[in-house]
């Protein structure tokens, strides 16, 4: 994972949240949509805890020290690592979270394998990010030397997300969907759709099946 924007970059980080303060909500509503309503989750690429701490997961993973000095501050315990390689155990957590973290790591697939490895059999894996072929998505691909964090960001398509997840073994997919309008017209919290292909953030669903006994 590209580390060094979000050591150097925390506080313009944060920043963005606070001048895209409907978008943020819109987002989260996604990501809550999809969510489990019950059992103990773990977001992986957990920056500053801008996610975890309002969907009450108190446990997450990211490399970057400065991210975490500040989501520690919002009562996250945050495990130095990165995506591929998990310091976690086999099946510990009921389900995974990332968002706007695919997008940053070395080896997607990889990563999804180390999400299924601990999540418990029945588990789910929520994952949130900007679909490549939507307008946001176009434009942050269009000026990424202008952006610190997605001049290093490998964006991806609804398409390839699931591709990746059905890969791996994760089944029964679902999606959200928002953000319809460009981030500077946004002046009320979006809707939230199911489905893709509308709105430039999309969450995407994926169950870890149960084993068969033979």
């Amino acid at each position: 994972m590209k580390v060094e924007p979000f050591d150097d970059h925390a506080d313009q980080y944060e920043e963005w949240f606070e001048r895209n303060r409907f978008a943020f909500e819109s987002e989260l509503l996604a990501v809550k949509r999809l969510l489990p309503e019950s059992g103990v989750g773990v977001e992986v690429g957990v920056g500053t805890g801008r996610f975890a701490e309002p969907l009450g997961i108190k446990v997450g993973v990211d490399p970057s020290a400065k991210m975490a000095e500040i989501a520690l501050r919002r009562g996250i315990e945050v495990i130095a690592g990165i995506a591929e390689n998990l310091p976690i155990r086999d099946s510990k957590f009921d389900f995974v979270l990332l968002v706007t973290t695919i997008c940053f790591l070395d080896d997607v697939e990889r990563a999804l394998r180390e999400a299924y490895r601990v999540m418990k059999p029945g588990g789910g894996i929520v994952i949130g990010f900007v679909d490549k072929n939507s307008p946001l998505g176009k434009s942050y691909q269009q000026r990424k030397g202008e952006n610190v964090f997605y001049s290093v960001a490998t964006f991806l398509s609804v398409e390839e997300v699931v591709r990746d997840l059905e890969r791996v073994g994760f089944r029964d997919i679902a999606f959200t969907q928002t953000i319809f309008h460009n981030l500077a017209e946004i002046e009320y919290i979006e809707s939230v759709w199911e489905g893709h292909g509308e709105g430039s953030f999309v969450v995407v669903k994926g169950l870890k099946r149960y084993e068969q006994k033979i």
